[in-house]
């Protein structure tokens, strides 16, 4: 079974996107913000993680630059989940090492194509 770790400081946010990594037969961990999530991956790499722009903190690119600098940290597929949609946004967000990018809000289907575009789904 694949591990995927949600990083979103929103709790509605990551009981939707359990719902549905669950649902397409993932371990779910969560991590409110990203200084957690980093120690929750120093403790186990996951395979994927759905990760939030704006975050108290550590923000989403603070957490993927620390995560491509750890051992293993560049196995994970990471995808941004986020509201922010220009295309400054996205090459920050590819240059510091995410796979993928998710405009939120997303249901199942986005999602999921999301994660075959990865090769996690």
């Amino acid at each position: 079974m694949k591990n995927c770790l949600i990083v979103d400081d929103s709790r509605v946010i990551r009981k939707v996107s359990r719902h549905i990594l669950e649902s397409l037969g993932f371990a779910v961990e969560e991590a409110e913000n990203g200084a957690k999530g980093i120690a929750q991956c120093e403790e186990a790499m996951p395979d994927l993680v759905l990760l939030d722009w704006n975050m108290p903190v550590m923000t989403g690119i603070e957490f993927i630059t620390n995560l491509r600098r750890m051992p293993g940290g560049d196995a994970p597929k990471v995808v941004f989940c986020t509201t922010e949609n220009d295309v400054a946004h996205i090459r920050e967000a590819i240059g510091a090492g995410a796979d993928e990018y998710v405009m939120k809000p997303f249901d199942h289907e986005t999602l999921q194509i999301k994660l075959q575009l990865v090769g996690m789904a």
